[in-house]
């Protein structure tokens, strides 16, 4: 069973957001859905249940090899990985779809316009970005691997 590949860290902000909108739902023991930031996508993502190996349906999980912010969402969801509500929380509304596509799919510098505009409200952004950093080499030391997704026959 193979690792998957570390996130670029926009995707760790990307799920804090989805957490402090409260877009993750845990829908059984071993899944969660997470809601895009738009609303018009829903992703599922289901782990293993001794918690080692996990997958979801999202773009950059399925054809970029490493885990999307849904994964990151519910691992968050879930304890998995230990966070600061409250940084969730002043990453909530957050629009990444859109801000993805406004900078091209450059992710650093639609993080580097929220912390700016979190700066800019008073918001401490090195807090929120220290956050970010400590919540990405986490995830890695998780060591996750690919969940075998079921083949459906027709």
């Amino acid at each position: 069973m193979a690792v998957w590949n570390q996130p670029p860290l926009a995707k760790v902000y990307e799920a804090l957001s989805a957490v402090g909108d409260g877009r993750v739902k845990l829908i059984a023991d071993t899944s969660a859905q997470v809601v895009s930031s738009n609303g018009d996508r829903t992703y599922t993502v289901r782990w293993s249940h001794d918690g080692g190996e996990i997958t979801s349906d999202d773009n950059a999980t399925r054809w970029q090899g490493y885990l999307g912010y849904p994964i990151i969402a519910a691992l968050l969801l879930i304890g998995r990985l230990p966070y600061d509500p409250v940084v969730a929380l002043r990453l909530a509304g957050v629009p990444w779809h859109d801000l993805n596509a406004q900078y091209k799919r450059n992710y650093d510098a639609a993080v580097n316009s929220v912390l700016e505009g979190l700066r800019q409200r008073g918001i401490d952004a090195d807090a929120v970005r220290a956050e970010a950093v400590r919540i990405h080499r986490a995830l890695a030391c998780l060591g996750l691997k690919r969940l075998a997704t079921k083949r459906h026959e027709g």
